[in-house]
């Protein structure tokens, strides 16, 4: 039985069958995905802690240091691209081996680093990794889950994409208050070997690979595009706080002039199914919507993911692993909702939740505004946890809706863009807080202002511009409406 014979089949059953409508071997991948991306994505947030530490013990600078978090995201943005291509060229046994392969070896590689160049080559060895897994995961729900089932299989990844970045700075804030830096690596070596040999026994292929052309010009401006944009991006806070090697206009500049590029190839190498990243996905209405909207809602994580540990270190004095105790809360609190809000999803569509998510997210952005240098450390915790809860509402039914407005065939490409874009979204949500932080510090500074006062001032200007953008968030939910029923599960019915 062919993989298109299975996934109708398994489909039709679902209007009779609800609950066994996923075949086992499905469930299995599905939750050996789940949790092999969970303990990559953690990896990919726990060096922000971790950075005065390398500083100290390997004697560098922080703009050097900040390159362990760089390169992670230059190498997340060169190889998402092309997971497209990689999901349909490959199968899945064959993608998930060589996935955790590379993360477990880079893990083991960061743990046994004896040189700052030597780690920042593990962190690439990861992230080659780790940018594979979740379009894997995300391409395998959307096309062997039912319709019908799809919201709640989505909330489950909600629930990595949202807790483990939150649990990240805890994990190592704690890892780092009793034993040395290496653990951070070491802790979860054994995890990634156990996923791997579970994987390499137990995932077989659930999909048939088919000959596509490898565009190696498409590749290059890729890397271009998406390297360079990152890079840009990713260098303007700092550059605003410091002198910087490049200035980030150039890589900027470059990264747009290759998008133009990159774009127009694309667009011819489709009509022909040659495409690196099919941009088809971006005709659909509902696709539009729903990526524009995930953008704005991941902007505001990351700028806030990267705003309130300043915050609470430089202004209230916590330490680090107090500091991800606070923001624990609101990471759980969006994991745990994910799957009831999948299954509110499955049964009312995306408007009845994004709406009220995206009001919630520029009421949290409102209470942020409220910090100042006498705030409660409770009150980080409730705003934090208040974003969270409407982040939490918006994430799973915009992605499950984005997606699954797309024919099958296009899911593969689907899923790269959204995550590319992904990456995107947070390095310009990073860029614009702490650009804007770093200029009202320094103007609160010139001013007289003492130096917790004046960052805390320069937070909430960075607080008030996010609240203004999860306002055109809310209104952008409006136009948000719930994807047509495939084809294959009309039938059924």
């Amino acid at each position: 039985m062919s993989v298109d014979q299975r996934r109708d089949d398994a489909q039709a059953a679902s209007a009779e069958q609800p609950e066994s409508a996923i075949p086992r071997q499905i469930k299995l991948v599905i939750g050996l995905l789940l949790g092999a991306s969970f303990v990559m994505i953690l990896n990919e947030t726990v060096m922000g802690v971790a950075i005065p530490r390398l500083m100290e013990e390997l004697t560098i600078s922080a703009a050097t240091a900040q390159w362990l978090t760089t390169a992670f995201m230059l190498t997340m943005a060169v190889v998402i691209p092309t997971t497209g291509l990689i999901l349909q060229r490959f199968t899945t046994r064959a993608v998930f081996i060589t996935a955790m392969s590379l993360f477990t070896g880079g893990t083991l590689l960061a743990a046994a680093a004896p040189a700052f160049g030597f780690l920042v080559a593990a962190r690439v060895i990861q992230a080659s990794g780790t940018a594979v897994m979740l379009p894997l995961l995300i391409t395998t729900v959307l096309t062997f889950v039912p319709a019908d089932r799809r919201g709640r299989t989505m909330g489950l990844i909600t629930i990595v994409i949202s807790v483990a970045p939150a649990v990240g700075p805890t994990f190592s804030g704690f890892i780092l208050s009793v034993l040395e830096w290496r653990w951070m690596f070491l802790c979860v070596l054994p995890i990634a070997g156990i996923s791997l040999a579970f994987g390499a026994v137990l995932v077989k292929n659930i999909t048939e690979p088919k000959s596509v052309k490898f565009d190696v010009p498409s590749v290059v401006l890729s890397a271009l595009t998406f390297g360079g944009l990152i890079y840009g991006l990713s260098s303007i806070g700092q550059a605003a706080e410091s002198d910087v090697p490049l200035p980030p206009a150039v890589p900027l500049a470059v990264g747009a002039v290759a998008l133009v590029l990159f774009v127009r190839r694309q667009l011819v190498l489709q009509r022909s199914d040659a495409a690196l990243m099919d941009l088809r996905p971006f005709r659909d209405r509902a696709f539009v919507v729903g990526v524009v909207m995930m953008l704005i809602s991941m902007g505001a994580l990351f700028g806030t993911l990267i705003l309130l540990p300043i915050y609470l270190q430089n202004v209230l004095g916590l330490t680090t692993l107090d500091t991800g105790l606070v923001l624990l809360p609101g990471g759980l609190a969006m994991g745990l909702i994910a799957p009831v809000i999948g299954r509110l999803f499955d049964r009312f569509g995306p408007r009845p939740l994004v709406i009220p998510g995206a009001v919630v997210v520029a009421s949290a952005l409102g209470l942020l505004n409220l910090l100042d240098e006498t705030s409660p450390t409770w009150f980080v915790l409730i705003a934090n946890l208040v974003l969270s809860i409407g982040l939490g509402f918006m994430m799973t039914p915009l992605m499950t809706s984005a997606l699954g407005s797309l024919k099958p065939e296009l899911y593969p490409h689907g899923s790269a863009i959204v995550n590319t874009l992904q990456q995107l979204a947070g390095a310009a949500g990073t860029a614009l807080f702490i650009t804007i932080m770093t200029t009202g510090t320094t103007a609160n500074l010139e001013d007289g202002m003492e130096a917790a006062a004046a960052q805390s001032g320069g937070i909430h200007s960075a607080f008030l511009w996010g609240a203004a953008l999860a306002v055109v968030a809310v209104a952008a939910s409006l136009l948000v409406r719930r994807p047509p029923e495939p084809a294959a599960a009309v039938a059924a019915h």
